[in-house]
């Protein structure tokens, strides 16, 4: 069990490492301090840096835990969900057509349209269908919302259980109280007074500690010890993460990169702010991650580089991701002028 978020003690500057630092020349000129922990499924510490007991809101890098009660509640068995939709529910997707149409066909064979989500409309961040959609014409929809499909997730929950669809976003619906109960459970935390906000498509964010987040991810590593509905559901979606990479991210981001080289042995997934969180399947762990100032080119050195001196990527896979994990930075004459890497203090 570890620590409940607590709001009594304030974030201070020794709550932080720098875990990321900015070169250019030959000085350092900027780093990126955050929090880490790597953590089983006990609770027991194998690694940090920081104070992995402060609270943060882990947004998008716990859509995996979100999704359990797709399987859990018999919604994927009674309405068809497969892997490729499990992924989805899983997704920060770039709003490509590949996310768009799956998400649109979901919604139709529950009963349900673009109209009935509440994530709100979102340009995709796939540059690409963005300006093809402007040369069209076309403005976006919830489809391109990067939640679309967690959203879609939870309106087959309510459907199957014949809840009402209308406030499923709210906290008190029982959707959101399933999901509740899964992040206690899945956590070790009591959350019902925890810190909560509304996330960026208008569902509730409760805050964890980042040692509770690492302990959710290691027992999605080793589910042995869950009860065998969560065990089914932990497996649907390892898998769903594991196998359709593009589907939880896109064709041209670092963590589909990332999840596409680690194939299984390990899955990650990147939440907003400066959150990571990783499933260290062979290992039996949890990671979990959070940058300070939340900026998203650190999050991605970092988790990298934590991987690799966890012996999870090999040197010559940090060499093939290097264009994420070690970036160049090249100013606007194409010059080379400086890196973003791991501290040498991690």
């Amino acid at each position: 069990m570890v620590a409940n978020p607590s709001i009594t003690k304030s974030q201070a500057a020794d709550d932080w490492r720098p875990l990321v630092e900015v070169t250019r020349g030959p000085i350092v000129e900027s780093r990126h301090v955050g929090a880490a922990v790597v953590a089983d499924a006990s609770g027991g510490v194998r690694a940090s840096w920081g104070n992995f007991e402060q609270p943060v809101y882990p947004r998008s890098a716990i859509k995996s835990l979100q999704a359990l009660p797709i399987v859990e509640t018999g919604a994927a068995d009674a309405l068809d969900i497969g892997s490729e939709e499990l992924a989805l529910a899983c997704a920060s997707h770039g709003g490509e057509p590949m996310h768009t149409e799956r998400v649109a066909a979901w919604l139709a064979r529950i009963g349900c349209t673009a109209d009935d989500l509440l994530c709100g409309p979102q340009w995709p961040t796939h540059e690409a269908t963005t300006r093809a959609m402007i040369a069209a014409g076309e403005k976006p929809t919830a489809l391109h919302n990067n939640c679309s499909g967690k959203h879609t997730g939870m309106l087959s929950t309510a459907r199957h259980r014949g809840e009402t669809l209308a406030g499923y976003i709210d906290i008190t619906h029982p959707t959101q109280q399933r999901v509740l109960g899964v992040l206690e459970s899945m956590t070790g935390q009591e959350l019902g007074l925890a810190p909560r906000g509304i996330d960026g498509c208008s569902l509730p964010t409760i805050a964890v500690s980042l040692g509770g987040a690492a302990v959710a991810m290691a027992r999605l590593a080793a589910p042995d010890d869950l009860p065998a509905r969560r065990i089914d559901a932990v497996t649907c979606v390892k898998a769903a993460w594991s196998g359709h990479p593009e589907l939880m991210s896109g064709s041209d981001r670092f963590d589909a990169a990332l999840n596409r080289v680690l194939n299984g042995r390990a899955m990650v997934k990147i939440g907003a702010e400066g959150v990571f969180c990783a499933c260290l399947a062979d290992m039996k762990l949890g990671l979990a991650l959070k940058i300070a100032d939340g900026a998203s080119r650190a999050a991605e050195v970092a988790v990298a580089g934590i991987l690799h001196k966890l012996g999870v990527l090999t040197d010559a896979e940090m060499a093939d991701l290097a264009a994420w994990t070690r970036p160049r930075l090249i100013n606007r004459a194409g010059l080379d002028v400086g890196e973003i890497r791991l501290a040498p203090s991690v």
